[in-house]
């Protein structure tokens, strides 16, 4: 008995050691990822998982994010692809009920979100495949919603950022903000 717990104590330091060096050589992520969430109604609530980019002194819209689709390459399979709405893995959004985005109803859920940027607005797209890195694999067919929305100037933020205002009992402002761009998108209750 006594020697069981000794090889348990002993399993379990190991294990500790293990992960606390692991943490110690662990590099920061340039993109360090991110979560921002909102309840509106009584229950149904929304999260955003995203990786924030900095602008770095980049010019970012029609430079690094180009207008239009991106294009093709070794990873898209030289097929032309959407901005991924952040950085690494897709941008991601749930739902744990029905809601509208834009007055469009989307099912509960969780969905990858793409962008195709030009000037003045931009056409976001709501996609059910919601484990890939980037947007390179992104295909069209598995949009569930699409809308086109226009940006708004707003102050330089250098950290991208997805956020929520313009709170009410039945809904809230969805929104991107980066470089000196703010993108929102309504979302409400469904009917």
């Amino acid at each position: 008995m006594k020697l069981t717990v000794f090889y348990g104590l002993a399993a379990i330091v190991l294990m500790t050691f293990a992960q606390v060096t692991l943490a110690q050589n662990a590099k920061p992520q340039k993109s360090p990822q991110a979560s921002v969430s909102q309840r509106i109604g009584v229950d149904t609530d929304i999260e955003i998982d995203y990786h924030r980019p900095a602008v770095k002194g980049r010019k970012i819209w029609g430079e690094l994010v180009p207008y239009g689709m991106h294009e093709g390459n070794k990873y898209s399979k030289n097929k032309p692809y959407p901005w991924r709405a952040g950085a690494n893995e897709n941008t991601t959004i749930s739902f744990n009920h029905d809601v509208m985005i834009e007055g469009k109803k989307i099912a509960e859920g969780k969905y990858s979100i793409h962008m195709i940027p030009s000037e003045g607005k931009f056409k976001i797209m709501f996609n059910k495949v919601n484990d890939s890195w980037g947007s390179y694999a992104y295909d069209a067919s598995q949009d569930v919603l699409t809308v086109e929305v226009a940006t708004e100037k707003a102050e330089n933020k250098e950290w991208l950022e997805y956020g929520f205002d313009e709170l009410s009992e039945s809904g809230a402002t969805a929104y991107l903000r980066w470089e000196k761009l703010k993108i929102p998108f309504k979302i409400t209750l469904a009917n």
